[in-house]
């Protein structure tokens, strides 16, 4: 229930801070004393739209706080906050929930929940377990197919069968929704299946080899200058040994001098002992020299002029230029990841085939699953359809509408998130075949109506508060005074918020608040405040006889609170 709202900056409510009390609350005031106000605030802080013109002159932003306390004896309450990091410690099922909105000028909320930062969809949700709010033209909703099957789904008890259908249309939607997928990757793939095999093709036989290209560029350089380089190496191993012609000449090679060269020092050394160090050195370089000589007599000898060599060399060099450029790719090894990203996608038809294969498999199965649900589902709405009926047409009946016929037309159709059933209200005043309510009804009617549906609704749901605003709009004298009682005694199953101008109503509450606005200056400003005693009887009166109370409206208050 609702234990207590705090409101600053809120329109006309500079400051409000006020507790109700369990069973049926009273709220009464002139028009445009702020009663809606109250309600604004209330929906505010439960999640609806923020928007920055509700925010009052005695500060920047405005701040509405709501305090409940909740029933969550089956645990998914705690569930829900845990599972949004919202600390909520119940005890023996019962906990306290600290709603808070904060409006800043710029139009942006803050909200919290026991303190912790909160989502509008967790405000949102918690409103639709907390309070429900019937406003005055909420009797529009008996028009909606929903809310009519919502109604006899309270009555019917059947939630846990509801939200098994959920389930199962959740799961056959997902298992659709990837079919849908799986086909429309098919659908792509079989359209570039014929290039994306011409394209793999060509690369496949291109044999491709990562480090290739590197490979045929160093070697076509060399094969394209092998006469140069194979003259070149030959000079150089001639500057170490030469022979022919150059042997001839009074030249001798580098190595016979490096031999000569150690030999002398090896001689000196028993004259300059640190010259054999010289000696050892030179050695040690006639040997590296003779590597080197080795290694260049292998390159020289080893060098191939070939121009067939040079020719296929050229021609791979130039089909892989080709591929390169044709795919937009600077490396052998990006086309090679091309090529195989087209094998791939060549070989997931056949996976993608086996998914769809498995996919529709299961979606039969869902089918049946669901088909089973609604059809469980529908059984229990059937069964309670007759009890549902009798209970809201009695309950018409008792607010003077003796002849008044009501029933409830459910027929299977096709299956979906709620069930399979399609549903219809029908309603007759004057004894006659009852027709569809929407088209048959009065306003007042309509607020009978939706009445006797909400006090059932106290009955059959858990729902802890349910405010009314002005549902007695169109009904006066008795019926007024039926209405009233029929609230009233909603009030022992649920806290009830009766926002009224009926006497016979205000008359039967638990407690009585009263809403004024006064004036500071020129700006106006709203309050609310607990009545009892004679200022009751005199706000009872007011209803009554108007702005001008009257010994006899009095008198007639005062009877209406004894009588209640």
């Amino acid at each position: 229930m609702l234990k207590a709202l705090h409101i600053k900056n809120y329109v006309l409510i500079d400051s409000l801070d006020i507790e109700f009390p369990a069973g049926l609350v009273i709220i009464t005031g002139q028009t445009g004393a702020g009663k809606s106000i109250l309600l604004g605030a209330l929906s505010l802080v439960m999640g609806s739209r923020a928007d920055s013109s509700v925010i009052g002159a005695a500060g920047d932003n405005c701040v509405v706080e709501a305090e409940f306390e909740v029933n969550d004896e089956d645990g998914s309450l705690r569930q829900y906050l845990d599972e949004n990091e919202i600390d909520f410690d119940p005890v023996d099922g019962k906990g306290q929930l600290t709603i808070r909105r904060i409006l800043n000028s710029n139009g942006r909320s803050r909200s919290f929940v026991n303190d912790s930062p909160a989502p509008l969809k967790v405000l949102s949700m918690l409103s639709s377990r907390l309070i429900d709010i019937h406003s005055q033209h909420e009797t529009m909703l008996l028009r909606d197919k929903q809310f009519q099957m919502s109604m006899l789904d309270h009555f019917a008890g059947d939630s846990g069968l509801l939200k098994s259908c959920r389930t199962r249309w959740e799961r056959l939607t997902g298992l659709k929704n990837d079919l849908d997928e799986v086909n429309a990757n098919l659908s792509r793939t079989n359209a570039e299946k014929d290039y994306n095999q011409a394209q793999f093709e060509r690369l496949d036989s291109a044999h491709l080899k990562d480090g290739e290209l590197e490979e045929l560029e160093t070697e076509q350089k060399q094969l394209a200058n092998a006469e140069e380089i194979k003259s070149s190496l030959y000079q150089v191993e001639n500057y170490f040994s030469p022979s022919g012609d150059d042997a001839q000449d009074d030249r001798i090679s580098i190595d016979s001098m490096l031999k000569d060269s150690s030999r002398i020092l090896d001689k000196l050394s028993s004259y300059i002992p640190s010259v054999s160090a010289l000696s050892e050195r030179i050695e040690s370089a006639r040997l590296e020299l003779d590597d080197v000589l080795s290694e260049v007599s292998d390159l020289e000898s080893g060098t191939e002029i070939s121009d067939e060599r040079l020719q296929e060399v050229e021609e791979r060099l130039s089909l892989l230029y080709d591929l390169l450029k044709k795919y937009s790719c600077t490396q052998v090894s990006e086309l090679i990841e091309l090529r195989d990203r087209l094998s791939e996608s060549l070989a997931d038809t056949s996976v993608l085939e086996a998914r769809k294969s498995a996919l529709e498999k299961e979606i039969g199965e869902a089918e049946k699953d669901l088909a089973d649900a609604c059809s469980d589902l529908h059984d229990a709405r059937a069964k309670a359809v007759p009890g549902f009926s009798e209970n809201i047409c009695n309950s018409i009946r008792s607010l003077e509408l003796d002849r008044a016929v009501f029933d409830v037309v459910l027929e299977p159709g096709k299956p979906g998130p709620d069930g399979s059933d399609t549903i219809l209200f029908r309603f007759s005043s004057t004894g006659k075949s009852p027709v569809d309510v929407a088209k048959c009804a009065s306003g007042g009617e309509m607020s009978r109506i939706m009445l006797c549906l909400k006090a059932m609704m106290a009955r059959y749901t858990n729902m802890p508060s349910m405010i009314f605003d002005e549902i007695d709009t169109g009904v006066s004298g008795s019926v007024a005074d039926k209405m009233g009682s029929m609230i009233c005694s909603m009030g022992d199953y649920m806290q009830v918020f009766a926002i009224t101008h009926l006497p016979q109503v205000a008359a039967k509450g638990d407690a009585h608040y009263i809403v004024t606005k006064e004036f500071d200056g020129d700006r106006a400003i709203s309050s609310i405040r607990k009545i009892s005693g004679e200022d009751r009887v005199m706000e009872v009166a007011r209803i009554l006889s108007g702005s001008r109370v009257t010994p006899e409206a009095i008198a007639n208050a005062k009877s209406l609170l004894e009588y209640k």
